[in-house]
């Protein structure tokens, strides 16, 4: 299957890779046999609550077989990842991966490219809410950028005045139709080519503001490690926007804890705000049309619903070196209703699968195969847990308990709750309530299979952009 077919049928083939890993795992629990019964012994809580209990559990071998296939799976795909990255790492090729760090590193030895400056990048479409104080958070850092540019793309309300007003910078994008990518597209043409190799890049939404500290951290990682090409941020969200919010906010502190655990390295170089060295992005520009997907010429490819996620595999795809620290942190907007969570975890979701599907089944897009398969068991496995529970709710007249999985289901609680305890308390009590955020997971795999499904039938992906103003906030069309 070459890369355009597997373009236009990847929802497809990952939707049945992971229902027959579902049916293969359902087949062989069931010719395991049911476990003996014991009865259903009655108990008593508290000396006054009477309930039913039994001691029914899965066979030793079920048991047995389930752990080690889970832990066969990880490990596998964690020395999978780690041989990857290490081959990466050391490779020699210039035509397969120019941005090697061994490559880069013999290139630069010796050279010295002036101190580290930066140059950030803010692409704002309507953002005249939101812009005044991702500016002032720039400003705050105790290392200042030298230069901030506010990209203007099809604006229709104060943004650059506002941008004007605040002195910094500003490139009106012209005649541009491709969203955020193409905007960028048109000022980095302009900017890269006068950039020194130390003149590193960022890039950063309009509606994020800069923890204290974030440059500083991410210059220093600059300075110290020459063949570092680009430094991410990790992400947490802003206050505010009741439950929904804190839903979000719980998600983020567990991608972060996650990033951590894995010592910076990066799934995806975050939107929310990244840096570039300029070999790097010239580097992608180059291979734009030829190893790469896209148009020659390009930094950013214009056909991706997702440039963050597309340009993070493009580095990883020419060899380079990338990190997210712990001490570059970003606080972003959170999406304020349910109708404009769908369209943005839909357009992250549609953008993932065509960006592994545009290129291919390669080493440095496995471990994103196997994400999306991921997701897509736990959508069949969480699906049919609760639908498991509703039968059960239903059809029983008395209600039987079963030691067993509410065992497991207490080690479970512990995990949602030690993976968002430095959120305080919202997030502790929301976590340990458990259910709200499975009904949560299940929203956003309703999302996932939308998306598996439109990519499949080939249907448009519309673009949405939250428009905050002082009174309300709305979902528009961007222009």
């Amino acid at each position: 299957m070459g890369r355009g077919q597997l373009h236009r049928t990847v929802g497809l083939v990952i939707a049945v890779i992971a229902g027959t890993a579902a049916a293969i795992l359902w087949a062989a629990v069931a010719a395991g046999g049911r476990a003996q019964a014991e009865g259903e012994p009655h108990g008593f809580i508290l000396g006054v609550w009477n309930v039913l209990y039994s001691t029914n559990a899965p066979g030793a071998r079920i048991l047995g077989a389930a752990v080690a296939l889970a832990v066969l799976l990880a490990a596998g795909v964690a020395l999978l990842e780690r041989r990857i990255t290490t081959r990466s790492r050391r490779s020699a090729n210039v035509r397969i991966a120019p941005l090697a760090p061994k490559i880069v590193m013999g290139a630069t030895r010796g050279v010295y490219a002036g101190p580290v400056t930066v140059t950030v990048l803010i692409p704002a479409h309507n953002e005249e809410v939101s812009l005044p104080s991702t500016i002032a958070s720039l400003r705050a850092q105790s290392h200042s950028p030298e230069r901030i540019i506010v990209v203007a793309d099809n604006c229709t309300d104060s943004t650059v005045e506002i941008a004007r007003d605040a002195g910094v910078e500003l490139y009106e994008s012209v005649d541009n139709t491709k969203k955020k990518a193409g905007a960028l597209n048109q000022v980095l043409k302009q900017i890269l080519p006068r950039l020194g190799a130390n003149d590193v890049v960022m890039v950063m939404d309009a509606d994020t503001q800069l923890d204290d500290g974030f440059l500083g951290a991410a210059v220093n990682r600059f300075v110290d490690d020459r063949a570092l090409m680009a430094v991410g941020g990790l992400f947490y969200g802003e206050e505010g926007h009741g439950v929904l919010g804190q839903f979000q906010r719980n998600e983020y502190l567990r991608y972060g804890r996650e990033i951590k655990r894995r010592r910076g390295r990066v799934f995806v170089l975050t939107g929310t705000a990244s840096l570039f060295r300029p070999v790097a992005l010239r580097t992608i520009a180059e291979q734009r049309g030829d190893s790469l997907p896209g148009t020659k010429g390009d930094v950013y490819d214009t056909a991706a619903l997702t440039e963050d996620n597309e340009l993070t595999i493009a580095l990883k795809s020419l060899g380079a070196l990338m990190i997210s620290p712990t001490a570059c942190t970003v606080v972003t907007e959170l999406m304020p209703t349910w109708s404009t969570l769908w369209a943005q975890r839909l357009r992250w979701q549609r953008g993932a699968l065509e960006n592994i599907g545009a290129y291919g089944v390669t080493s440095q897009t496995m471990r994103y195969w196997v994400q999306q398969l991921g997701i897509g068991y736990g959508v069949i496995a969480l699906s049919a847990y609760l639908l498991l529970i509703f039968l059960m709710m239903f059809s029983l007249d008395v209600w039987i308990w079963f030691p067993f999985w509410l065992g497991l289901g207490g080690v479970f609680m512990i995990e949602r709750v030690a993976t968002v305890w430095k959120g305080g308390w919202r997030a502790r009590i929301l976590a340990l309530t458990l259910f709200p955020e499975l009904f949560f997971d299940m929203f956003l795999n309703v999302v996932y299979i939308k998306g598996i499904i439109d990519i499949s039938l080939g249907r448009t992906a519309n673009w949405k952009h939250v428009t905050r103003t002082n009174a309300a906030e709305a979902v528009k069309e961007s222009a």
